[in-house]
């Protein structure tokens, strides 16, 4: 089931009141691979949207994990084999929002515009980061895939996949990963990106995901009402009118600034 899932997604519809007709890449989160998005695509009918596997995941766990700037150049180069198009908006959410970021700060020509979700600008701590222990040491379990699955509020009907596609992933890969993720730290020369930026986190992500909006003073930063980190399927609708906001310019008036009260 997680092999077939195509990385392209040629638009099907006419577009309509979009600012340009440049790609949509979307960049999943760890331990997931491309089909993550599949709730997005009916709402992007009118772009062209890619669903890259990273090294190390989905169609790819045979490949090593390359870093987070590895990650990036790799996402650059694929995109380019898939559209023939350098230049795309990128849309990514925990892991991929790192790998999103590190890309607007090494090919900032290629990113038209960023949105981030769930991405840890900090250094990884507490509970968060014994989570991730946990889930090393206990990684060909199913049974704690299946726990990982009810814990992130995944519809019953994709945990499944999820729990196939974790118990696919080579632990190495995971371990690299994690390591590069939990150091957190904002990408070198990311402060010289010309695009639009915007950072978001779940109002019930985790403390780290959700202060780590307030890194990078010259982005747009907004929480999420309601929603927890992996909310592109615990609240697609609203995911996908975020999305399409963003991509005509603008930023969904649900969303509110990290000091608003409420």
């Amino acid at each position: 089931m997680t092999t077939t899932f195509p990385e392209l997604h040629p638009a099907s519809r006419e577009a309509s009141d979009l600012l340009d007709d440049l790609p949509v890449v979307l960049v999943h989160g760890g331990n997931v691979a491309g089909w993550m998005w599949e709730p997005q695509l009916e709402a992007l009918q009118d772009r062209t949207v890619v669903t890259p596997d990273l090294p190390g995941f989905g169609r790819r766990t045979a490949e090593r994990w390359p870093g987070l700037d590895g990650a990036a150049d790799d996402l650059v180069a694929r995109v380019e084999q898939l559209t023939g198009s350098r230049r795309f908006h990128v849309v990514g959410l925990s892991l991929g929002g790192s790998v999103g970021l590190h890309l607007a700060a090494r090919h900032p020509d290629a990113a038209a515009s960023v949105l981030v979700s769930g991405a840890p600008l900090l250094p990884v701590r507490g509970f968060t980061s014994l989570v991730a222990g946990l889930q090393l040491a206990l990684w060909n379990s199913p049974w704690f895939w299946k726990a990982m699955a009810a814990g992130l509020r995944l519809p019953v009907d994709a945990r499944e996949r999820y729990v196939t596609h974790g118990l696919s992933v080579h632990r190495d890969t995971a371990r690299a990963m994690f390591d590069d993720v939990r150091s957190g730290g904002v990408p070198p020369y990311l402060d010289n990106y010309p695009g639009r930026l915007l950072l978001v986190a779940g109002e019930r992500d985790s403390k780290v995901a959700r202060e780590s909006l307030r890194a990078l003073p010259h982005a747009e930063a907004r929480l999420v009402p309601g929603m927890h980190h992996v909310w592109n399927v615990e609240g697609p609708a609203l995911f996908n009118a975020v999305v399409t906001t963003w991509l005509a310019g603008g930023i969904h008036p649900a969303l509110y600034p990290l000091r608003a009260r409420r």
